[in-house]
């Protein structure tokens, strides 16, 4: 699968994702081979281009679960790009609760691990995409958490607030921030939400509790107090992760297997309990996964580990052998370095193929 700008689709490409308008409804689907006509319609969506998959390649496999996550995506940024223009103007929203309710419906409440998958960002729908998932994320983490509905309401309406300040500052990498743009940020937030009346003051309280923990030095001492305050400490963390793993034009995103472990040696920094959850709710190290090792070699994994996810039994594509990555014998000769992954983020293998091994 190839990303190729809007200006160079041509006739016959097919598409990789499916296109959806504001309110869900399905325009293309995948596979589908592109004619002028539609070109023209894509052309005026505003969209920097498309996922196009190869003349010879197979329709990757997609769940429900990954189909409606990817739905869900594109309709509400088109919900959030509108409420948070109108919260920066003064104004009153359209459908920011309506739009919580439906973010802890879908993700606050899920007895199964789902895929995350990001989606490529521009510089005009980055912090429309990134609080959305940060939402996703808090609601992840907080139904795992077992949170009341109540405190998951709160965090998600902090999810997609807290950046807002964002839109009327111009910074050049909103992902890779220096100190003082986090403070203008910050200060911007605050001013804004100072007129917005559909806020409460615990909402208010996570977001600035959030934003302390994202404006420090990296080595500080965080506060005991705030430390012990979950809330704001799960928005930190899925701020983090969501930061780490986005897909930019401009950067290659850090693998969803270097970003967790990244959280989990930062101790100090994010909380154990926190990144703990993150895990249990979505699909890091899971059948049907790609990964290179330690050794140089490459594998596949076929079954995962849930007391571990770093330690999947896994298939080596060399010696066509099955390794327990748990075991102290196979983790001195091997372990999981990265995944490997298509441009989107997910692995091309058919699902009856990896049965034949499990």
């Amino acid at each position: 699968m190839i990303f190729v700008k809007v200006d160079d689709l041509k006739p016959g490409m097919r598409l990789g994702k499916p296109i959806y308008n504001k309110n869900g409804v399905l325009l293309h689907d995948r596979d589908t081979k592109l004619n002028m006509q539609a070109i023209y319609g894509i052309r005026n969506f505003g969209l920097m281009g498309l996922y196009i998959l190869e003349p010879a390649e197979p329709l990757p496999p997609l769940t429900e679960d990954d189909i409606n996550f990817e739905r869900f995506q594109t309709m509400s940024v088109f919900s959030i790009r509108e409420d948070l223009g109108l919260i920066a103007a003064g104004k009153k929203d359209k459908g920011l609760d309506w739009l919580c309710g439906l973010v802890i419906k879908n993700y606050g409440e899920l007895d199964r691990k789902i895929t995350f998958v990001q989606n490529l960002r521009s510089n005009e729908d980055n912090i429309y995409k990134h609080v959305l998932n940060v939402a996703i994320l808090s609601a992840i983490i907080a139904g795992q958490m077992g949170l009341p509905i109540g405190r998951i309401n709160t965090l998600v309406k902090a999810s997609i607030l807290h950046d807002i300040g964002a839109l009327n500052l111009k910074v050049k990498d909103e992902e890779n921030m220096d100190l003082d743009e986090k403070a203008a940020v910050k200060k911007s937030t605050n001013e804004i939400l100072k007129g917005y009346n559909n806020i409460d003051e615990e909402t208010l309280r996570v977001i600035n509790q959030m934003q302390e923990l994202f404006i420090r030095e990296e080595g500080d001492e965080i506060p005991l107090a705030l430390k012990q305050s979950m809330n704001p400490n799960i928005l930190y963390v899925a701020d983090a992760y969501d930061r780490m793993t986005a897909m930019k034009s401009y950067e290659e995103p850090t693998s969803e297997v270097l970003a967790i472990r990244n959280l989990l040696d930062k101790p100090e920094q994010f909380e154990p309990k926190v990144v703990n959850a993150l895990i249990k709710g979505i699909n890091i190290l899971y059948p049907g996964v790609c990964v290179e090792l330690t050794n140089h070699e490459k594998g596949l994994v076929i079954n995962a580990n849930e007391d571990n996810i770093f330690e999947p039994l896994i298939l080596n594509f060399r010696d066509n052998n099955l390794y327990d990555l748990s075991w102290e014998s196979v983790k001195k000769e091997m372990q999981i370095l990265d995944v490997m992954k298509t441009m989107d983020n997910r692995i091309k293998l058919d699902s009856s193929l990896l049965q034949e091994f499990q």
